[in-house]
């Protein structure tokens, strides 16, 4: 059963609830229908359309590993129908004394006739402190 999410924010949430919770079906619940949704996550290949943004997902929420997120608000740009979130993201592997590196992401919501789903996530490392980057790319 799909929720209907009455703002970006509330499926941003429910996004980051299904993550700390290990929750397939409420992770899917939050992903628009369509084969126009994208999930890009660091060392996996490019999930494209709602069946293989499941399958993607199936993994982390199906096995042992357990994660506790936490979210930062970067930036945001809202229009009435599309919302781009870039957040900063603090995972903790539950369990696990070792500090992981934050990473960003970004979260694309698309408002339709069943309120705000999520249409792209992508995350990927932050840049490492300053004095670290190598020659050239800072």
């Amino acid at each position: 059963m799909s929720a209907d999410f009455e703002t970006p924010q509330d499926a941003e949430d429910a996004f980051y609830d299904a993550l700390d919770e290990s929750s397939l079906e409420a992770m899917m619940s939050i992903w628009e229908d369509s084969d126009d949704v994208t999930c890009l996550i660091p060392m996996a290949p490019a999930r494209i359309g709602s069946q293989q943004v499941m399958q993607g997902w199936q993994p982390l929420m199906l096995g042992e590993v357990k994660i506790d997120v936490e979210v930062r608000h970067l930036h945001w740009i809202e229009t009435d129908e599309l919302a781009i979130h870039l957040v900063e993201e603090r995972i903790t592997v539950i369990g696990q004394n070792q500090k992981q590196s934050p990473m960003y992401a970004t979260n694309i919501y698309r408002k339709g006739e069943a309120g705000w789903r999520m249409i792209v996530h992508q995350n990927a490392p932050t840049p490492p402190p300053p004095g670290m980057m190598p020659p050239g790319t800072g």
